[in-house]
């Protein structure tokens, strides 16, 4: 028989479904109380307590999928130095034989806390001539090339140390592969720094002879030692119009990610010598590793790699 007493105890304990699954809450009180009158008391179908009461040891062996993957989504976003959201994260998933659709991994991602880095606001590097040559703009916004060695954006960034100073990047970007050819780091924004990160793209090629090279305005790269280089190593200058990042947009984009990447949600390298070393390793990783969305969800040498008539194995210098 039921008891006022009981339904008094009933009535306190639905408090508690403010934490407890409903469903949950029900089972684990229908021995004392039974589940019809306890799905009277919080308004649920019974039918719904049976689904859910025969479903059981499917959500249970969902969950410890999910477990299987959540542990597999740590490694892959650790070893990406957390940079990995879940596009990346999915595609090196499938890689490994493991064939999960993105929203399971994003769902999954949330309940662990894990996310990918975001962009933040980009420093302002470009300072342009106005005493420059002016230079036509031959990608109009066009930044995909079909062959490797044809194309190339370059840009500078700024790299932020904890002592208030900073180092600055100047890269030089394949717009058919995202490799990042060439690139180097100094304490100033002269156009020696420019130039270095020329020189290691023709390092990296062995020559650049009839490609094109595009940039903004910033004085470093209108600045007449690095036409000279250009016309030397037979490299045909391109610049976008004044005060418009759309119009260098990939070599932004690639130095936004890089250092945010490279910086690993931090706001500052502590030395000079550990900003050096941190590029130097992500260069590396950038090439060789990291997936591009742009090549779908390869990296930039392993595309490179399957644009070759023949398997071979190019060298992962940066």
């Amino acid at each position: 028989m039921y008891h006022r007493d009981d339904h008094d105890e009933v009535e306190l304990s639905v408090i508690s479904l403010r934490l407890l699954n409903r469903f949950q809450f029900v089972d684990d009180h229908r021995r004392r109380h039974g589940v019809k009158r306890l799905c009277q008391v919080i308004s649920l179908a019974r039918s719904s307590y049976h689904h859910w009461k025969a479903t059981a040891p499917d959500r249970t062996a969902r969950a410890a999928d999910d477990a299987r993957l959540a542990a597999r989504i740590r490694v892959i976003h650790r070893e990406s130095a957390g940079t990995y959201g879940v596009p990346r994260i999915t595609a090196e998933l499938h890689d490994i034989g493991q064939v999960v659709n993105h929203k399971r991994v994003a769902r999954v991602m949330r309940g662990i806390g894990l996310a990918g880095l975001r962009l933040r606001r980009r420093h302002r590097t470009t300072l342009a001539d106005p005493t420059a040559v002016k230079v036509p703009d031959l990608l109009e916004r066009d930044f995909t090339a079909q062959t490797p060695n044809t194309r190339y954006v370059g840009d500078i960034t700024y790299l932020p140390i904890a002592d208030g100073r900073f180092l600055y990047l100047a890269t030089v970007m394949d717009l058919c592969s995202r490799r990042l050819i060439g690139w180097a780091v100094a304490d100033h924004m002269r156009v020696d720094l420019v130039l270095d990160a020329l020189h290691a793209a023709e390092r990296t090629r062995g020559s650049l002879a009839g490609a094109i090279f595009h940039s903004d305005h910033g004085a470093q790269y209108g600045a007449e030692s690095f036409a000279d280089a250009c016309r030397t190593a037979g490299v045909t200058r391109s610049m976008g119009a004044v005060g418009s990042s759309a119009d260098n947009a990939a070599a932004e984009s690639l130095n936004a990610s890089f250092t945010r990447e490279t910086l690993q949600g931090a706001r500052s390298w502590g030395s000079a010598r550990e900003t050096r070393l941190a590029v130097f390793g992500s260069a590396h990783r950038y090439n060789t590793r990291r997936r591009h969305s742009h090549l779908g969800q390869t990296s930039p040498i392993d595309y490179e790699n399957s644009l070759l008539p023949t398997p071979a194995t190019l060298t992962h210098a940066a």
